[in-house]
């Protein structure tokens, strides 16, 4: 090890939920020896970087949020962009990780030390607008790596002919650029998903005009919800067992939406007409109808919430276009239909290099391998969590780890404890996930999600890896399946040891 470097038993790459997560996992395991490495100039993930107008959450607040810190505070039923960004930085605190998290400090390699058997971080510097300003300044030693690196980190920008020589403001929803003077101005919005259903009825309250791009209609249900009263809040303070109720009850309706996103026929079908009649109710012009409604299966792509999306579209703020966007010539959006537009300012609301995860070309494991090589043909892991050929790694919110259903805090708070409970079986030895286990989990997943709408629905969506046609972001199944399935890991995931090294109590050594 080098004089100038960091000797710590576990490195969590990532301050947003998920390594929040695993922090507050691993100091209820008493396990305190740990850095958590950030490269942004503060904590928070996702919602430090969105702050587009009308950013907020599409799960209930009160699930959207650890088991081990409740918030009686929370404004609604839906959470603002930043009161989460808050919460994630008062649970920070209440954790006392100050000491333990490293900001400004981006992972530009990690590479595991077979003769040793440590992982070594290059960890370099950035700027406060998280830019590098110094590649490899120090070394972070670590027993085990743990990447909470999130999925939704690294905008996708289209490769649009002219994009680059737009003249105006052009900026991915994620980058939202508040010193464009977007207020009278023509605004293009590319993209119909989450975020653009949130941006476009912001937009159009002060933009002189919207011009909305759209590639597919998103199947859209209604939002509800509302506003928490001063007089809820204090009784979320007075009696705690409300909001444990209150989480419960969320939980259990979040399992029950399971059924109608993966593809049970008769769940599916009564959730669909919900959003069709939400449709009708709120759409009356037949033609604009016609272009928002989806042509794939209810379930297919993420079902996305919003009271005022249609309501905007439908206004004379908004100029829908049934087409992807094909070409930029100056000020002008070309459209695959053939129509022209012309704007001042230009939103890309593209979405994420979701299946492709950035980070995974900077991880080398054994024999010099890249995560990225490892899955050329898309991720793969056992639990969703340990990876093949990267000794004492941990991914979380990686491959098969999200949800189309409920709330993606509660597949974090799995697999941190997963992770707890194998770093007590490891001992002092390594931990080496055997590939047939991994194999045997990749074909569990493969055989669950073959009937699925994610994979028969008549759609391309953002959880289906192209390269192979496998599905590789979801867990196609409720939290308690996952939860069981993890639980029914016994270690017998894990390779034996070598002789220098303890077997693990419980493998299959």
């Amino acid at each position: 090890m080098s004089a100038s470097a960091t000797r710590v038993e576990v490195a969590i790459v990532g301050a947003g939920f998920a390594g929040i997560g695993m922090a507050i996992a691993l100091r209820r395991a008493g396990r305190e020896d740990f850095v958590v490495l950030e490269r942004a100039a503060s904590l928070g993930g996702t919602w430090r970087d969105n702050t587009y107008p009308g950013v907020a959450c599409d799960v209930p607040s009160h699930l959207y949020g650890f088991a081990t810190h409740p918030n009686p505070g929370w404004s609604g039923t839906y959470a603002r962009g930043a009161e989460i960004h808050s919460y994630l930085q008062d649970v920070a605190a209440a954790e006392g990780l100050g000491n333990r998290l490293r900001l400004r400090s981006p992972m530009n390699r990690a590479e595991w030390d077979a003769d040793r058997g440590v992982w070594r971080l290059a960890i370099g510097v950035a700027d406060g607008a998280d830019r590098e300003v110094s590649d490899g300044a120090s070394i972070v030693e670590a027993d085990v790596l743990v990447i909470a690196c999130g999925r939704l980190t690294e905008p996708a920008i289209p490769r649009t002919p002219g994009l680059e020589q737009f003249p105006g403001p052009v900026f991915h929803s994620a980058r939202w650029d508040h010193s464009a003077p977007l207020a009278g101005a023509r605004v293009g919005v590319v993209g119909t998903g989450a975020s653009a259903v949130q941006i476009v009825p912001a937009l159009a309250r002060t933009a002189s005009h919207v011009t909305l791009l759209q590639r597919s209609a998103p199947w859209i249900v209604p939002r509800g919800g509302g506003a928490y009263s001063d007089a809820d809040r204090a009784r979320f303070v007075a009696d705690p067992t409300a909001l444990e109720t209150l989480r419960a009850d969320l939980y259990a309706e979040g399992e029950a939406r399971f059924a109608s996103r993966s593809g049970d026929s008769a769940a599916a079908a009564e959730a669909e007409a919900v959003a069709r009649a939400h449709l009708a109710r709120q759409v009356t012009d037949p033609a604009l109808r016609a272009a928002l409604t989806p042509d794939y299966a209810f379930g297919c792509k993420r079902v996305l919430l919003s009271d005022d999306f249609y309501p905007a579209v439908s206004s004379d703020a908004v100029t829908l276009v049934p087409a992807a966007l094909a070409a930029v010539e100056g000020s002008t959006l070309v459209a695959a239909d053939g129509t022209r537009h012309d704007v001042d300012a230009l939103v890309l609301a593209t979405g994420f290099a979701s299946s492709r995860q950035p980070y995974a070309e900077l991880v080398r494991g054994e024999g010099g391998r890249t995560l990225a090589e490892h899955w050329s043909a898309g991720m793969t892991s056992f639990g969703s969590t340990v990876v093949a050929g990267f000794p004492n790694l941990f991914v979380l919110n990686g491959p098969n780890a999200s949800l189309g259903h409920s709330s993606s805090v509660l597949m974090i708070e799995e697999q941190a404890a997963y992770a707890c409970r194998v770093l007590e079986l490891r001992g002092r030895g390594v931990l080496r996930v055997d590939p047939a286990a991994e194999r045997g989990y990749t074909a569990e997943i493969g055989q669950a999600a073959a009937s699925t709408r994610w994979m028969t629905g008549g759609c391309r969506n953002w959880y289906v890896d192209e390269r192979s046609g496998r599905l590789t972001l979801l867990w196609p199944g409720t939290v308690d399946a996952f939860r069981a399935r993890l639980a029914r890991a016994d270690g017998s995931e894990f390779l034996p040891t070598t002789d220098r090294e303890p077997a693990l109590e419980g493998s299959s050594a």
